[in-house]
């Protein structure tokens, strides 16, 4: 009789062992690093601008599958809005948790965001038990992106944009760089086999392309460049030819430089930068081809009177649907010579970065990290948005797309620098440079330094 009831309570005593094991429990409370309960709801709100919801859609769809407990509610913004937005929602503590900011920005937001930390905690959903399922909380410490990692993952430009005072203060989604548009018609009207490559080709090919009527009018103009206000991002052209010129932007204390003479030579590479820039623009100068009585830039390349466009591949989209039937291609960058042993591009891109007033620092920078340095996630983005990543893993993909090859071939040595503290100015200060020294108001030398001052006192 004793070793019946003994048979009984072992009986008993492994079913309740098989229980325990099964639904993952202990006896005094639920397992080692877990918390009883689904984790706490979180929501996120994400600010960006000229980006569709259907093209972030798949990030966040992607990212709420893995993690429920986090809702994140995206607005889209217009670019004439988006600052005024920001700024004044970020002022009364109801900003977003992420927003995207141009990298041009980034050192005047500074005071408003929250670096990457070097380690993130976040929650997780766990079920355990088969028997009887149920739901904890697990949380979960990551290390995030040091220096080296960042140069390992990103072009060059994102360090020296986005890594300031030892710190990351955002990462993009993708990079886009200014590119080459060619009309294919014109340039075969002309005998051009291919785009230059470098810009003593190009001034050679603008001769050819450009036709004026007899009373001096463009008809056709080989190249839109040389104007300010009429030539779409005039500033990003004429930085592009000093930094490929060799003019220093910055001395070494770290203030607008580049009016200055290099040490040892006699040639100043931002005032031959400028004059070269203006030449296509001046009726006294063989390369004449564009004056400020044309269309945009834009415009008048797609109605195919201009064989030459600088721009960047956010101009695709427009281009396909306002001229389907132009004949066009994309190509890389002139530079000063084939021989060059340094090329040098421009780019120009938003980042995605948190603000330091989110009540959720960590989610927030989990779902950056998440869309920008998971490969598999960013190609969904990139995938639906058609842009030119910024992974250096995914450049190679990227470059046998024909639409998107020539601006993912500069990421590599694309450049881009700090304008100062209010980029609008900057650039119309810029613009004016360029339309003074047009007009000869006065010397090229004294139209840059009095740019220079002006700059440094934005800066």
């Amino acid at each position: 009789m004793i070793k019946l009831i003994n048979h009984k309570k072992l009986v008993i005593f492994s079913l309740i062992l098989v229980f325990v094991i099964t639904t993952g429990l202990k006896c005094g409370g639920p397992p080692g690093g877990l918390t009883e309960g689904k984790p706490k709801p979180v929501t996120l709100d994400y600010w960006k601008v000229w980006e569709g919801k259907s093209n972030i859609d798949p990030l966040i769809d992607a990212y709420q599958k893995k993690n429920p407990h986090v809702k994140i509610n995206y607005r889209n913004l217009t670019y004439e809005e988006f600052e005024y937005e920001l700024l004044n929602a970020l002022a009364v503590d109801r900003g977003p948790d992420i927003f995207s900011i141009h990298t041009t920005w980034m050192k005047d937001y500074l005071d408003k965001i929250q670096p990457l930390p070097a380690q993130i905690t976040t929650s997780r959903l766990v079920i355990r038990g088969t028997i009887q399922e149920k739901a904890f909380t697990e949380k979960r410490t990551q290390n995030t992106l040091n220096l080296r990692d960042l140069r390992t993952l990103y072009p060059e430009v994102v360090y020296q944009n986005q890594y300031i005072n030892n710190q990351i203060y955002g990462l993009p989604l993708s990079i886009d760089t200014m590119a080459l548009y060619s009309n294919r018609d014109l340039l075969n009207n002309a005998g051009i086999v291919s785009p230059p490559k470098t810009w003593n080709d190009f001034q050679d090919q603008v001769v050819k392309i450009t036709r004026q009527s007899p009373q001096g009018d463009i008809l056709i103009a080989g190249a839109a460049i040389g104007t300010a206000e009429n030539v779409s991002r005039s500033p990003d052209i004429l930085s592009l030819l000093m930094l490929q010129n060799g003019a220093q932007m910055f001395d070494e204390r770290g203030r607008i430089a580049f009016d200055e003479t290099p040490e040892g030579s006699s040639i100043n590479p931002g005032r031959q930068a400028l004059n070269f820039y203006n030449s296509f623009a001046s009726p006294a100068k063989q390369v004449y081809t564009w004056n400020s009585n044309l269309d945009n830039s834009l415009q008048e390349f797609m109605s195919g009177k201009v064989a030459f466009y600088f721009g960047y591949a956010y101009d695709l989209p427009t281009i396909k649907a306002q001229a389907p039937q132009l004949n066009f291609e994309v190509s890389a960058m002139p530079q000063i010579s084939e021989q060059t042993p340094n090329k040098i591009n421009y780019a120009s891109y938003w980042a995605e970065t948190v603000s330091n007033k989110s009540q959720y620092i960590d989610e927030a920078w989990d779902f950056i990290l998440f869309m920008t340095t998971q490969a598999e996630q960013n190609k969904k983005y990139l995938d639906k948005a058609n842009k030119p990543c910024a992974l250096k893993s995914l450049i190679k993909e990227q470059s046998e797309d024909i639409e998107l090859s020539a601006f993912v071939n500069q990421l590599l040595t694309a450049q881009s620098w700090y304008k100062g503290r209010n980029v609008q100015q900057a650039e119309e200060i810029f613009k004016t440079m360029i339309s003074e020294n047009l007009a000869g108001l006065a010397p090229t030398r004294e139209i840059i330094k009095t740019a220079v001052l002006q700059l440094n006192r934005i800066y």
